[in-house]
């Protein structure tokens, strides 16, 4: 009987525990950490500085629901004296992956453990788990700094000063980049707050900057949209004068495209949700294979589209 990938993977997992047991608590610096997504990546590297060397699993326009680990993303993983992950289920089958690392010594972290049960969305679609998106409210986002401040400092105690204090200038950077981004949605008046996009990843945007978000797919982009959910959409879209809708750089743009077309509405730009740009890629003067460029290329394009 012919494997599947996953299987392949499993058997991979079981061959490399004894050697990453042995191996994961020897650290030196610079740590080698290893971090799933773009938004992950990049804020671990703020908080790590020149103690920290990580590899990121997920490249631009990669959707992580739909992910799956190579042979070669699970050696990273073994490799690494420590492991970020955004949680949540965002990752989704991973997960498995992670908790076994875990459970043989492996330092891993879901630094979404750090943002308060209270503050999280349960979409109607599920019943047993959070809306994963929250780095779209940067207030959020900000509050997953001490997980990653507190991972690195139990492998690399000696870095403990450095990660307080870079972490903590990330902190600050981000609360005012949520003040920029809440004056910047002021500025749209609030019937015309009403964001379009392919997959619902934004209700944590909606919710912190003032806009209604619908979306043509639900929180996960496992499942393709139906007709009806089309159809319904044209509606709305026509119903509420709706000046433009969205695309996603790592959901396919065909359905939403087509949503657009059949309302006769024009697409407002591609925002980034799930990944980052390219490192160093610029649009519209922002930096989007950074967090703080990707959300101020995201808030800006939204403003300019519906205004």
């Amino acid at each position: 009987m012919k494997r599947t990938n996953w299987q392949k993977i499993t058997v991979i997992i079981a061959g490399i525990c004894a050697a990453a047991a042995g191996s994961a608590r020897e650290t030196r610096s610079p740590v080698n950490a290893v971090a799933t997504t773009g938004m992950v990546a990049d804020i671990v590297r703020q908080v790590g500085g020149d103690r920290v060397t990580v590899t990121q699993l997920m490249g631009p326009g990669v959707d992580p629901h739909l992910y799956k680990p190579t042979s070669g993303d699970v050696m990273k993983l073994s490799q690494a004296n420590i492991i970020f992950y955004s949680g949540l289920k965002l990752e989704g089958r991973m997960e498995e992956v992670f908790a076994r690392l875990s459970r043989i010594g492996k330092p891993v972290y879901a630094i979404t453990r750090s943002v308060p049960e209270s503050l999280l969305l349960k979409p109607a679609e599920f019943e047993d788990h959070f809306d994963p998106h929250v780095w779209l409210d940067v207030s959020l986002w900000a509050q997953t700094v001490p997980t990653i401040i507190q991972g690195l400092s139990e492998v690399d105690p000696q870095g403990r000063g450095l990660y307080e204090k870079n972490g903590a200038a990330l902190i600050e950077r981000l609360e005012k980049l949520h003040e920029w981004c809440k004056e910047k949605a002021a500025a749209l008046p609030r019937e015309h707050r009403i964001l379009v996009t392919s997959h619902d990843a934004f209700n944590y945007f909606g919710r912190a900057y003032g806009f209604k978000v619908v979306a043509l797919q639900g929180v996960s982009t496992v499942s393709e949209a139906a007709l009806a959910d089309v159809a319904s959409l044209v509606d709305f879209i026509k119903r509420q004068g709706v000046k433009a809708i969205f695309v996603e750089t790592s959901v396919n743009p065909a359905a939403i495209r087509r949503v657009a077309k059949d309302a006769g509405v024009r697409i407002g730009g591609e925002l980034f949700s799930d990944a980052l740009g390219e490192p160093g890629e610029v649009k519209d003067g922002f930096d989007v294979g950074s967090y703080e460029g990707m959300i101020r290329y995201n808030m800006s394009t939204i403003i300019n589209a519906l205004r």
